[in-house]
C-alpha cells in the first residue's frame, strides 16, 4: 500500500538513510557501553558499572525507536552487524581499555551520535518531518547530557 504521510518518497528515503546511520551509531555505542559495563575495573568500578548499565539500557530503547521511525517512513531498517559496521561512524575498541580510557571513548561515541543526529536534522526539517525532528532532538539531548556527565568524571 502506498504511503501518503505528506513526505514524498525521495525525502523519506533520504531521511531513512540518515536515521539508518544514527541507528548504526547508536547500536555500536550501545554494544561498546555494554562491553565496558562487563569489563570495567578499578577504583571507579561500582560507579561506572552502574552508570554504563543505565546508559546501555537507555540506548536499547533508543535503537528500537529509531528503527521503528525508519519503518514508519516505509524503509527497511538495517539490523545486522555487517550493515551497522558499514554505516556507523562510532569506532570499535579492541581489547579492554582502562576505566578512564573507557570514559573518554564513550564521550567520543556520544559526540559522534550527536553529530550524526544533527546532520539528519536539516533533511527532516526541510520535509516538515516533525516526528523525526523530535526523535533527533531527543537523541541529541540524551547524548549531549551523557557526554557531559562522562567528561565530568575526568575532571
Amino acid at each position: 500500500m502506498q504511503i501518503d504521510i505528506g513526505i514524498d518518497e525521495g525525502q523519506r528515503q533520504e531521511i531513512a538513510a540518515g536515521l539508518s546511520r544514527l541507528l548504526a551509531d547508536t547500536y555500536t555505542l550501545y554494544l561498546k557501553t555494554h562491553n565496558y559495563h562487563w569489563n570495567v575495573t578499578g577504583p571507579m568500578f561500582q560507579t561506572l558499572h552502574v552508570m554504563f548499565e543505565q546508559e546501555y539500557t537507555e540506548m536499547a530503547t533508543a535503537v528500537d525507536e529509531i528503527a521503528e521511525r525508519i519503518r514508519a517512513l516505509g524503509v527497511a531498517a538495517p539490523g545486522t552487524y555487517k550493515s551497522f559496521a558499514e554505516l556507523s561512524s562510532v569506532e570499535e575498541e579492541e581489547g579492554v581499555p582502562a576505566a578512564t580510557d573507557m570514559i573518554r571513548d564513550l564521550v567520543k561515541g556520544h559526540e559522534t551520535v550527536v553529530r550524526t543526529a544533527r546532520s539528519v536534522f536539516p533533511v527532516a526539517d526541510a520535509a516538515n518531518d516533525e516526528p523525526t525532528a523530535d526523535l533527533l532532538t531527543q537523541r541529541m539531548q540524551v547524548s549531549e547530557k551523557t557526554a557531559w556527565m562522562l567528561r565530568s568524571l575526568l575532571e
